[in-house]
């Protein structure tokens, strides 16, 4: 625990006491924006279908356009990108809450919607490799990274345990668009006050590493595929919860069930820096991965909600490890220059899987009960395993020269795979 206590100091001593307050309130409006856009669109049109094509509509958004941002962050550095991207999300924001309630047309609600989702500013994933990248021209070691990629991952973790339960609160005690609106001012501010911390400047200098941008290693599209079954996982979860929880008559409970799986997740990815070091990222994948089959099929069989909630706990305790360590793999194969562009990629697979499992997993629900959803679970944590034990290339020896030359602004090599 000692050990633990001082990683985490050591990565707070990285990046200040400001830089993780704003970005955990910069990236809270991703988790808001999506539930909140249904809940809002559905009270003021009275169609679920509407609603859910407005909804749909900014995952898709946010899906296909934040590698995009990613991949402008590491070419033209955090500040500018990250600026320009908080304004225009929390105007886009705005814009759809006012359509909303002037009752404009669905095709107006879903292109403001996919115009919201395309201009989230990716806080979490740029804060994460901004953080790796501070570690690195400290010339931190291991264990500090990867107490950063840990924090970074509970940073994330409890902003969509609190987001959805913002949005439900709000909704109830006054209307969904008090929540976006309250999104909205949070992009505007804290997204303002991540792009312009000085930590932005520092490493903007890594990220500009030169014109060719370098190949990726295979195992990488592995791993981007390994999340988007994680966000299927979650998308099918929420699907399951919420038929269950209205079959046995306590539909006010589901939001607590999801927000108690995400406290245990984020739990579980605090501890995580406690993982010794001789055990492999490589392992730890497939650890993870083999624990999120086995932990899930519980979920096939329960008929309570004291079930409901013990299974949803035990199995909360492989979600954050599982994506702490994804991350982890993708920044020790990818070069530099392409570090932002990868992390927004992982995080795009997350939304665009969630969105997708969710339309099929509740429509499953729907016509077959809570169970056909949670199949949606097994299956989508069996292919995760699959990838993790036939994929090869996933060691790195971090090329050190490579490393301290890009953070000077120097070219960096790719770092050379091994066979584990």
């Amino acid at each position: 625990m000692a050990r633990s206590l001082q990683t985490y100091r050591k990565v707070l001593a990285l990046t200040g006491p400001v830089l993780p307050v704003i970005s955990f309130l910069g990236r809270l409006p991703t988790a808001m924006c999506q539930l909140g856009s249904v809940l809002l669109v559905a009270e003021i049109s009275g169609s679920l279908a509407t609603a859910g094509l407005a909804g749909g509509a900014l995952a898709a958004g946010q899906t296909v356009a934040g590698p995009l941002l990613g991949r402008a962050a590491d070419r033209y550095g955090q500040r500018t990108v990250v600026l320009a991207a908080a304004l225009a999300n929390a105007a886009a924001v705005t814009a759809l809450v006012l359509a909303a309630l002037s009752h404009l047309a669905t095709g107006w609600l879903a292109l403001l919607g996919a115009l919201a989702g395309a201009s989230v500013p990716q806080v979490g994933p740029l804060a994460r490799s901004r953080t790796v990248a501070l570690a690195h021209r400290a010339g931190a070691d291991e264990r500090t990274v990867a107490g950063a990629l840990s924090f970074e991952g509970t940073l994330d973790e409890i902003s969509f345990v609190l987001g959805p339960a913002f949005v439900g609160l709000a909704a109830s005690l006054a209307h969904p668009a008090a929540a976006l609106l309250t999104a909205a001012a949070l992009l505007a501010v804290c997204g303002t006050a991540f792009a312009l911390h000085p930590t932005a400047r520092q490493v903007t200098a890594a990220q500009r590493t030169g014109a060719a941008r370098t190949r990726l290693p295979g195992a990488v599209y592995a791993l981007r595929a390994t999340m988007v079954l994680q966000g299927a996982m979650f998308g099918a979860s929420q699907a399951g919860i919420t038929a269950l929880t209205e079959q046995l008559g306590r539909p006010s409970q589901t939001g607590l069930v999801y927000a108690a799986m995400g406290v245990m997740s984020a739990a579980a990815g605090l501890a995580m820096v406690a993982v010794p070091e001789r055990l492999a990222l490589p392992v730890r994948w497939r650890t993870a991965t083999a624990a999120l089959v086995v932990l899930c099929v519980p979920l096939l069989f329960v008929h309570t909600l004291v079930g409901l909630y013990a299974a949803v706990i035990v199995l909360g305790v492989a979600y954050a490890p599982h994506l702490i360590t994804v991350f982890g793999l993708t920044e020790r194969l990818v070069p530099a220059d392409r570090l932002a562009e990868s992390m927004a990629f992982l995080t795009s697979g997350i939304v665009g899987g969630q969105a997708l499992a969710l339309a099929l997993s509740g429509r499953l629900a729907q016509d077959h009960g809570a169970v056909a959803a949670f199949a949606v679970m097994v299956v989508a944590g069996a292919l995760c395993a699959v990838c993790s034990w036939s994929v090869r290339g996933l060691g790195g020896r971090r090329a050190k020269a490579a490393t301290a030359d890009a953070v000077t602004g120097v070219a960096a090599a790719p770092r050379t795979p091994v066979d584990s």
